[in-house]
């Protein structure tokens, strides 16, 4: 098949034809003719608008090539949405490579991909005939009468008017009768959903421009005081700032929308609307003013003549190192390359805190991108990186599918953490190993940062196929913090409810908030207790969707669902026993918060979890209030200890370390350690050595041992052998395919038909097992691991096999409806 990726007007009426990527989970890529006359104007990357099933969609075309399929006829592109491409050709280059590898569809990372406003689907109208001359509708049932009637006055409803009409969701059997009937007719619209954002903007008339008109009219000013106070206020206001704002000048002026009326209406004042952006801009900075320590000036000569061998470099430096400090630098020299950089952090909890020390340094230049914008924001951030205005990109996980022009340089900071992958929907992509792929495309660097690397990564580096640079010295030579290890089982138990503060704890609290200084603490359940207990019988309310107990939310009232997000009314009356008595098992952030208030009633104590972070700026205000010493204690869970620097936090108390390390997982010793480890950096970063109190059961759990020295590389030692020795990661690859059906039976079924027809791989493959919660949203689950040789070759050829047999069984009628999920690198 010939591909070309352009074409010149001498192919005017030659007949042409395009793979479109649709947003849409289909298993290739669909193809449309290109009509003769739109040959000149179809490139790669453009939007265009295709028919497909009886819908519009608008998609993007992948590639364009001569020759014509030989099994169907293509129908043809209706239309082109943009004068230019919407993504160049190294965005769709990635787009396969990611469909490829993480075995999904190009339409499943154009639908995470690509601005929700810019995946436009057709609207259905509803056209009354104006050939249809029957007028008497006497013969039609009541509802299709009266949508009739309202169609001949009307001439074209919408679905969600003809809805409103006839008082029903369920119109589309009545809407058929109509068109069998030949009263009207279907036509499909394509929306444009983006809009450009309004402002009106006041300026003084031009005939009052001149300085001696102005005066004349202020010293002949004759009635209307308040007039003349808001045109002073103008005045003042346009001395003060560059431009005025209609709803600015009011507001400052405390004027009337009445006064200004008069004003304009005089032609002493012009209103003028104007397009403008819906995200602040900044002044432009265009120095860095940081002065490095010689261990970090040593670690950025080594990471910059590591990128003279190799374009991939793992920066191992402990915590409060000034990791930051280096990526800043770094970021200037590709600035003056002129080239664009990526700044990828796992949390959207980080980013407040980043961006303020990065604007700093760099003002303007700074885009964020995150989940937390509206889809009109996130197609200005779209433009302003696809056109190279946006030169530093600071973004979560989804910044990776932005489409960079000229991509210099990829900084991964905390690049062990299990954020970058994303579980839920497809695709299931880690942002890390994406970035190294799409690095490559620009011929880019990229620079991963960790104080705990994943072993993954560290591997490499002992492997040399990444570059390594280490930092062991905290800036300021602060000593790493001290760890204590408290036993809960030698603390007497009053209750039948888990310790959650203990007396040591309660203790070094008190001296700490007696010293000025503030505490962290930790626990990774959100929630107020992860379930409650009938005290009589022991029974335990669960989700009716999910088979997980419910957790108690105090605050809300409810008990909810955290795999689902079905909440539920708070439960007084046991159905098993009739009993009364209920008992909180364990405890969540929200019952912390409870307890530290009545233990240090005059501390200010504040959460930070998904319950209390909803809004776009939450966690930025409760990060500033926490910096500014308005808050004592902060309580939280992991976005509240990874990668941010508190200089005032002389205390870190972990109130169930157990919840850590006692997960049926290969990578649990590893997660914990780097956990704890993030945790205790948190403690200590300025001018003395922070403390550390782990509060725990099992004292004697062998990550306990390692972290209290801080030793990450005996850590890696001791997991690295056991992965070997039992072949995980890094030594193997691994996919896991989750099978799910709302009929338990058929689930199982499919799976071990699954594995029947993989019969080629079978010493490759474990299960099929249910996992240990085995019904999520009705839909129950069997699991299938499999682990594959790091041979190329070998896994594309599994992922063939796995593909094909997934094809085969949902041929049958009685397994369409079954799930399968393949997760390539799981978590």
């Amino acid at each position: 098949m010939a591909v070309q990726n352009s074409f010149s007007k001498e192919l005017y009426g030659e007949i042409l034809y395009a793979e479109v990527i649709v947003p849409l989970h289909v298993p290739k890529n669909y193809t449309w003719s290109i009509p003769p006359d739109l040959n000149d104007r179809v490139t790669i990357g453009i939007r265009v608008e295709v028919s497909l099933r009886n819908k519009k969609y608008a998609g993007i075309v992948q590639s364009i090539f001569s020759e014509k399929p030989a099994e169907f006829t293509p129908a043809p592109i209706l239309n082109i949405l943009d004068n230019e491409p919407l993504l160049y050709p190294q965005q769709l280059k990635l787009w396969q490579w990611m469909a490829q590898y993480y075995m999904c569809a190009e339409g499943d990372i154009m639908q995470a991909a690509v601005p929700a406003n810019f995946k436009l689907s057709s609207e259905s109208i509803l056209i009354w005939n104006d050939f249809f001359d029957d007028t008497d509708l006497s013969h039609l049932d009541e509802e299709e009468y009266l949508l009739a009637e309202a169609l001949s006055i009307k001439k074209e409803l919408r679905i969600n008017e003809i809805q409103k009409i006839l008082d029903s969701s369920h119109v589309y059997p009545i809407i058929k009768k109509l068109i069998e009937k030949n009263i009207c007719f279907i036509w499909e619209e394509l929306k444009q959903k983006y809009s450009v954002k309004k402002d009106t903007f006041i300026t003084l008339h031009p005939n009052l421009e001149n300085e001696k008109a102005l005066e004349a009219l202020l010293n002949n000013w004759g009635k209307a005081p308040k007039q003349l106070e808001l045109l002073l206020a103008y005045l003042h206001l346009k001395r003060t700032e560059q431009e005025v704002t209609q709803s600015n000048l009011l507001k400052k002026a405390t004027a009337s929308a009445a006064q200004l009326k008069g004003l304009l209406e005089k032609n002493i004042l012009v209103a003028e609307k104007r397009a403008v952006d819906r995200l602040p801009r900044l002044d432009s900075i265009s120095s860095v003013n940081i002065e490095l320590s010689e261990a970090q000036n040593i670690a950025l000569q080594s990471i910059e003549n590591s990128f003279q061998t190799n374009p991939n470099c793992l920066l191992h430096g402990v915590t409060s190192s000034g990791k930051t400090e280096i990526y800043i630098k770094l970021i200037e020299q590709y600035l003056q390359q002129d080239k664009q950089v990526l700044y990828m952090l796992p949390e959207i909890a980080l980013t407040a805190q980043i961006i303020n020390r990065l604007r700093k340094h760099f003002g303007a230049s700074i885009t964020i991108y995150h989940s937390k914008f509206s889809p009109n924001e996130r197609v200005e951030i779209w433009n302003k990186v696809k056109s190279g205005e946006a030169k530093i990109v600071l973004g979560a996980r989804s910044a990776i599918l932005l489409p960079f022009q000229d991509l210099g340089l990829i900084i991964v900071d905390e690049e062990h953490d299990t954020s970058y992958k994303q579980t839920e929907p497809t695709p299931r992509y880690n942002a890390r190993d994406t970035a190294l792929y799409y690095a490559t495309l620009f011929k880019a660097h990229v620079l991963l940062g960790s104080a705990t690397p994943s072993l993954e990564t560290f591997h490499n580096c002992e492997q040399k196929k990444y570059g390594y640079v280490y930092l062991g010295e905290r800036y300021g030579n602060v000593q790493m913090p001290n760890i204590q290890i408290l036993d809960l089982k030698s603390l007497p138990k009053e209750r039948e409810e888990r310790i959650i503060i203990s007396p040591l704890l309660k203790e070094k609290v008190e001296q700490v908030l007696q010293q000025g200084k503030q505490v962290i603490l930790f626990q990774n359940r959100r929630g107020y207790s992860p379930y409650i207990q009938c005290g009589t019988c022991g029974w335990i309310p669960e989700c009716k969707n999910c088979n997980v107990s419910l957790t108690h939310h105090k605050h809300k009232n409810k008990l909810s669902c955290h795999y689902c997000g079905t909440e539920y009314p708070l439960i007084y009356t046991c159905p098993a026993c009739g009993g009364h008595h209920f008992i909180q098992k364990n405890f969540g952030t929200e019952q912390i918060e409870e307890v530290v208030c009545e233990k240090f009633p005059e501390a200010h104590v504040g959460r930070m979890d998904l319950d209390s972070i909803r809004g776009k700026h939450d966690h930025e205000a409760i990060i500033q209030l926490f910096e500014k010493k308005k808050l004592d204690i902060l309580i939280g869970t992991q976005m509240v200890v990874k990668g941010l620097d508190f200089e005032n936090v002389q205390l870190v108390g972990v109130l169930d370390a157990d919840s850590i390390l006692n997960f049926a997982d290969f990578r649990v010793n590893e997660r914990a350690f780097q956990l704890l480890e993030q945790v205790s950096g948190r403690a200590g970063r300025r001018n003395e050595a922070g403390n550390v109190i782990i509060q725990v059961t099992n004292t004697h759990h062998p990550v306990l041992q390692f972290l209290v020295k801080h030793d990450y590389l005996s850590m890696y030692k001791y997991e690295i052998n056991n992965r070997k020795m039992f072949n995980y990661p890094p030594f193997v690859r691994l996919i896991q395919v989750f099978v799910k059906h709302k009929d338990k039976m058929v689930a199982e079924e499919a799976a071990n038909l699954l594995i029947e027809g993989l019969k080629y791989f079978k010493n490759n493959i474990t299960g099929p097992a249910e996992p240990v919660i085995n019904r999520i949203r009705n839909q129950y689950i069997w699991e299938i691991l499999i682990k594959l040789p790091k041979d190329a070759k070998i896994i594309h050829n599994f992922k063939l096999s796995l593909l094909q047999q997934v094809a085969y069984i949902q041929n049958f009628k009685k397994y369409r409806g079954v799930i399968f999920m393949p997760d390539v690198d799981p978590n």
